[in-house]
């Protein structure tokens, strides 16, 4: 009986494996990602036996991955602080963290558009819609369209739809 069970487990182990290996699927490095857990820390090395070098306690940080060892993805954080973590602490929700000083948020993706919101330099949010330098950009439901260079989190010239 014990390897009858066995056997069926066997079988249903292979015909999983080629999908867990198809939701592996790795992005061409360097890609944008963000902490998806409320608590993500970062190591000196990509394995749990390297000390960690940083706990991150903000979800939505965007990180830039630049590296990628089997579960584990090398990330630079917005400071340029650099480290491994692993793949399920990363999401691919796009988010955004304001740099300088105060930026504005605008009903529009115009210069001269009405102020909606007023974002202090730190402030993380998720952003979508860019195009010819302007991101809308959302901060638990209050949004606007932000200029591109006021943030850090997507590469200059970059579209996302």
């Amino acid at each position: 009986m014990q390897t009858m069970r066995m056997a069926g487990w066997m079988a249903v182990l292979a015909l999983l494996a080629p999908a867990a290996v198809n939701a592996q699927k790795v992005k061409q490095t360097p890609y944008w990602a963000s902490i998806s857990a409320a608590k993500a820390r970062m190591r000196t090395g990509p394995g749990a036996n390297f000390p960690a070098n940083w706990e991150y306690v903000r979800a939505d940080m965007p990180l830039r991955v630049v590296q990628v060892h089997k579960e584990w993805r090398k990330v630079r954080d917005p400071d340029g602080g650099e480290g491994w973590m692993r793949s399920f602490l990363l999401s691919e929700q796009r988010t955004a963290i304001v740099r300088g000083d105060i930026a504005l948020l605008r009903a529009a993706p115009d210069a001269g558009a009405k102020i909606n919101w007023r974002v202090e330099p730190g402030v993380v949010g998720r952003i979508s819609h860019c195009a010819s330098g302007w991101c809308e950009f959302d901060v638990h439901g209050r949004a606007g369209y932000i200029e591109a260079n006021r943030i850090w989190g997507i590469d200059p010239g970059e579209a996302i739809d």
